[in-house]
């Protein structure tokens, strides 16, 4: 009788560690698999294995810049997370006027300012679900994470992870703490 009961305690224990054990394993794999992170993605269209995370950019906001095809002066378009995961364009900087500049009439309540560092068309509020660019070869397109230029801000160029000519897709979203650690790019 006695035989029994250690044999049923053994039983339960086992069967005790065996949940645990599965039990620990289905919590770190929530932790690593669930979407839990918000990121700026961004992502190679037709290659989705080439992908970028920024944890910074979804926070803080981001610029994209590139040289404008025409007055061949760098244009900044500053984008913030809007409602709904969405992107905002709310101001852009350029340096001289050409064909593809926006002039501040083209939205209501836009504002247009000249500073030292160029002229800005302020409170554009476009609203942006997804924001798809291919990559030039002479535009030069770049990216800062956070809403200021210069100073200690690092500039990343596309080029130096995306192909010229490459269409990526740039979209607010939530990714699992493993996708984030293998694709985090700032």
């Amino acid at each position: 009788m006695l035989s029994k009961i250690k044999i049923k305690t053994a039983r339960h224990k086992k069967l005790r560690n065996l949940l645990i054990f599965v039990a620990v394993i289905i919590f770190i794999s929530s932790i690593l698999f669930i979407p839990a992170i918000n990121v700026l993605s961004i992502k190679n269209r037709k290659k989705l294995s080439e992908r970028f995370y920024s944890a910074k950019g979804y926070n803080c906001g981001f610029i994209i810049s590139y040289t404008h095809s025409v007055n061949k002066g760098r244009v900044h378009d500053y984008y913030r997370l809007a409602k709904k995961n969405q992107m905002e364009l709310y101001q852009t900087q350029f340096v001289s006027y050409g064909a593809g500049i926006p002039e501040s009439e083209e939205t209501f309540g836009a504002v247009f300012s000249i500073k030292d560092d160029g002229y800005f068309i302020s409170n554009l509020n476009r609203m942006i679900p997804l924001l798809t660019m291919a990559i030039g070869t002479i535009a030069d397109h770049s990216i800062v994470f956070g809403q200021k230029l210069g100073g200690d801000a690092e500039e990343l160029f596309f080029t130096d992870y995306f192909a010229p000519q490459t269409s990526v897709n740039l979209e607010m979203m939530r990714v699992s703490l493993a996708e984030y650690i293998f694709h985090k790019i700032y």
